[in-house]
């Protein structure tokens, strides 16, 4: 949860958070409790003023550019059509933030559908010393939520221009 916090950091004038909603049965609106109790934990702790109950947006939908940043999560398959990608890798290369979270499934399928976003970028496991896990609270490793195959938690990120535009935690949750 800590990681998570220190998005809000980047974004504290932000009003406004989004689920994304995608196609292939991946259950996009997995976990509905997860990201509003982010959002109350992040306006009791660390100052911000989001709307508590989040909005769904689809990937292909103008409507992305109105958030700062998503969260994407699920179980399975994500299918990403040539416009969905487009519209994603625009609004990343804008500015805006995309946390993917595995809540167990989802690899092979993120790994796959991010090439479509970015075909030339590779995900970068983020190192521990990254501002992202030390910029609001120091904390000494993902939290290990999973506990199906006992892999370690890691974080991974794609970076545009040196800017990490996407989060994905890996055996760990949201």
């Amino acid at each position: 949860m800590s990681l998570v916090l220190t998005l809000f950091v980047f974004i504290s004038s932000a009003q406004e958070v989004a689920i994304l909603k995608y196609n292939g049965g991946g259950d996009w609106y997995a976990n509905p409790t997860a990201v509003p109790n982010l959002i109350k934990f992040c306006n009791a702790n660390i100052s911000t003023s989001i709307k508590e109950n989040p909005e769904s947006v689809e990937v292909n939908s103008k409507d992305l550019y109105n958030y700062p940043i998503v969260f994407m999560t699920g179980h399975g398959n994500i299918f990403l059509t040539d416009k969905d990608a487009e519209n994603l890798r625009e609004y990343l290369i804008s500015g805006g933030f995309l946390h993917i979270s595995d809540n167990y499934g989802l690899d092979s399928f993120v790994r796959t559908e991010l090439k479509k976003v970015f075909p030339d970028a590779e995900l970068q496991e983020i190192p521990h010393n990254h501002p992202i896990y030390h910029q609001t609270y120091a904390f000494g490793s993902l939290p290990k939520i999973h506990e199906h195959d006992g892999k370690a938690p890691q974080g991974f990120g794609i970076f545009f221009e040196g800017r990490l535009v996407c989060f994905y935690d890996y055996e760990s949750d949201l």
